[in-house]
């Protein structure tokens, strides 16, 4: 159990180290932006693929994969709908600086980060030893960047350096508490374990279609984002096979 509270701990922490790096910065330049968002979608993208996925069809089947799936794809929906947020801008210099669009920006950043953290704690919850490790990696690996960039907007939204690290810090501690949640899910009911897998996936690959790849590719990048979301995909699956 230790274990297992020690990966859902350094998934968030990544979070708080991505942010570090952004107190040395006022901006960051469009295409270092979209870089960072196609290097974390491709990431994600092959946690969902190379993870989630065939572990929710090891442990069921296609239909139970794809209720899951779509339930996860359902639920982000209903929630982006339902809970004020806003997006990454594409011109975050020229936004107005006031305190409604950063406190909008972190409700969506606790949109991404929920479904980040119930499938860390489903994936440790499941049968399969090592998917727990895979998944905490690659979501504290995505979590970098993602940390870099809330900080960086919140700074550059006027906030000060060290409330912007704490805001962002905040954010890896909602992840947490979500893992936490996946995890006693997943413990009380085996049976829902590859549901919660399919979900988590179908919850990820919303968040990368929806936002990380359109904005990454909103700027005039897209040559260059495309080769960092290969990049990130490529790293992540290279991560999870060393692992095996």
């Amino acid at each position: 159990m230790n274990t297992i509270w020690m990966g859902c701990l350094a998934t968030s922490i990544c979070t708080s180290l991505g942010a570090l790096p952004a107190l040395l910065f006022n901006r960051v330049t469009h295409q270092g932006r979209d870089i960072l968002l196609a290097f974390t979608a491709g990431i994600m993208v092959a946690a969902s693929t190379y993870g989630l996925i065939p572990s929710a069809l090891k442990l069921s089947n296609l239909w139970i994969l794809t209720i899951g799936t779509l339930l996860g794809t359902a639920i982000l929906t209903l929630l982006e709908l339902l809970i004020p947020h806003q997006d990454l801008e594409h011109s975050p210099q020229n936004a107005v600086r006031d305190q409604t669009s950063s406190l909008m920006f972190l409700s969506a950043m606790a949109l991404h980060n929920l479904p980040e953290g119930l499938s860390v704690g489903v994936s440790y919850g499941s049968s399969n030893q090592d998917l727990g490790t895979i998944v905490a990696l690659s979501i504290g690996l995505q979590n970098i960047p993602e940390g870099f960039l809330t900080a960086l907007f919140l700074i550059t939204h006027g906030l000060r350096r060290r409330t912007a690290l704490l805001l962002a810090t905040l954010t890896g501690v909602l992840e947490l508490a979500a893992c936490w949640l996946g995890l006693e899910f997943a413990g009380n009911f085996t049976a829902i374990v590859p549901y919660g897998l399919a979900f988590a996936a179908g919850a990820m690959l919303f968040v990368v279609y929806k936002e990380l790849i359109p904005e990454s590719h909103g700027d005039g990048n897209e040559r260059a984002s495309t080769f960092s979301f290969i990049f990130g995909l490529l790293t992540m699956i290279a991560l999870t096979h060393l692992l095996k």
